[in-house]
């Protein structure tokens, strides 16, 4: 499966908590329709159909590179 670089995935959680967050607050269109996108995104690079699904995968995603880069490093002995 191919899997989104762990920076993209970061920018969309970032997008994602942030456009909800003001959608929740002020429920402006633009923001409404950008939080779609963004979910949308989401479901895509994470190969979910849900948003709660996706937010799980993409978390999960970068914990795992996260994990693999600590263990790859000189200093993880």
């Amino acid at each position: 499966m191919l899997m989104a670089h762990p920076a993209v995935l970061r920018n969309l959680l970032e997008q994602y908590e942030t456009l909800d967050a003001v959608h929740a607050h002020a429920g402006a269109p633009e923001a409404r329709q950008r939080l779609e996108d963004v979910t949308y995104t989401l479901c895509v690079a994470t190969g979910t159909l849900n948003i709660e699904d996706a937010l799980i995968a993409a978390r999960q995603q970068l914990q795992d590179h996260l994990g693999h880069l600590q263990s790859d490093s000189p200093t993880a002995s």
